[in-house]
């Protein structure tokens, strides 16, 4: 029996606590459990001695003796963090305390089913875990993010608009069969704003994250813990219609912000604006690639281009449309943008900051801050190893 798999509730809950609060004393994780010193020293030495934690260093004094820190040690296992998004697959292999020893990128087409999409993964996931010494059971959990949403308890997509042929499919089941750890599924989003929350150790309470990209969805955090709804769509914010008149969505509606704001409406209308002779710059770009992208569609806008000026303040307008409302109702400290269209500049955070401000009430903004999300394009792949993490924790400590 590994060490790992034989941990009492307070042990647990210690290792919780040097999860969240990286760089932890023994004075500081007494002071956030309520245990006594004698009963925190007791714990920590039994976890170093079975190698479950070790020593990181020292901490700046603040008066008398430097505090030694703790972090979990890789003698837990790994983690497997997977960000599936409708047009990519990003897997890794991480140390317990989210650092990379592995990983791969490349694009993928979740249209093509979820026997396709996984098992490509599966095959990806050993190569990792050979490429850095390890086997299928030095895994301690699976997380993985899906562009959906997700039944958080079952792991499985309901009526995923992007992702048809994945209704109901059983993620956890499949993937079991190349590992005995517990897997877990949730929305892309939502891993996103776990990673955000990861990142400030709990430091904000109430925050939202906004991932722009094929679709449009948002993570919500409130009072510190990711808030999935009663069934697990919470945050579906890309289906709220900005315009009565405008064009049909996919979900079956019309005027969709997701419809008109998203990637493949930036790139409709770059391409409808090289259709009417309005870009030069991105005309050209269509000729060399064949194809438009909104990273160009971005770039074309920092050399001054009008068409794509335009194309980037309407799509931020819309956004922050939505956003407007959301910030009304829930009132939130910060607002991180995500998602691949970040990578157009500084132009469309621009315009949902502006869009934000004008249609929100002055109270809901007066400390509100908006800005892309630091972690940006780790974010969904440290969530992953977050709720990997974070989960397996929690199901230890309830089992117990």
């Amino acid at each position: 029996m590994a060490p790992w798999d034989d941990l009492s509730l307070d042990e647990t809950a210690l290792l919780q606590a040097i999860f969240w609060s990286e760089g932890s004393s023994r004075l500081a994780l007494s002071d956030r459990l309520a245990f006594s010193k004698s009963k925190t020293n007791s714990l920590i030495a039994g976890l170093l001695d079975v190698g479950l934690l070790e020593e990181s260093g020292l901490r700046s004094s603040t008066g008398g003796r430097r505090p030694e820190t703790l972090r979990l040690s890789p003698g837990l296992g790994v983690l497997v963090g997977v960000d599936l998004g409708a047009t990519s697959l990003d897997v890794a292999v991480l140390t317990p305390d989210l650092g990379v020893l592995a990983r791969h990128s490349e694009a993928a087409d979740v249209r093509a089913g979820p026997t396709v999409v996984l098992a490509r993964l599966r095959g990806l996931l050993r190569q990792l875990l050979a490429q850095c010494g390890k086997t299928a059971r030095d895994v301690i959990a699976v997380g993985l993010g899906v562009p959906g949403p997700v039944d958080f308890d079952s792991a499985q997509l309901v009526n995923p608009p992007l992702m048809p042929g994945w209704d109901s499919f059983s993620i956890r089941d499949y993937l079991s069969e190349e590992f005995h750890a517990p897997v877990f599924v949730d929305n892309d989003v939502n891993l996103m704003a776990l990673g955000e929350l990861w990142r400030l150790q709990g430091g904000l309470q109430n925050f939202l994250v906004i991932k722009v990209g094929t679709g449009i969805g948002c993570g919500i955090v409130c009072h510190g813990e990711v808030y999935r709804g009663a069934n697990g769509s919470a945050g579906d914010v890309g289906h709220i219609c900005v315009d009565l008149d405008g064009p049909r969505c996919h979900c079956g509606n019309a005027g969709c912000v997701e419809a008109m704001a998203a990637a493949p409406a930036i790139v409709r209308q770059a391409t409808q604006a090289v259709d009417r002779g309005e870009s030069p710059w991105l005309a050209d770009r269509l000729r060399e690639q064949g194809v438009i992208t909104p990273e160009d569609v971005g770039q074309a806008s920092r050399h001054g281009d009008a068409a794509a000026n335009r194309i980037l303040q309407e799509a931020g307008g819309l956004i922050g449309r939505m956003l407007a409302s959301v910030v009304n109702f829930f009132n939130p400290s910060h607002v991180f943008i995500g998602g691949g269209l970040t990578r157009t500049g500084p132009l469309l955070l621009a315009a949902v900051r502006q869009s934000v401000y004008q249609r929100s009430l002055a109270l809901s903004t007066r400390h509100l801050e908006i800005q892309y999300t630091p972690l940006a394009e780790r974010a969904g792949m440290v969530g992953a190893g977050v709720l990997a993490m974070q989960e397996a924790l929690r199901h230890r400590k309830l089992a117990a």
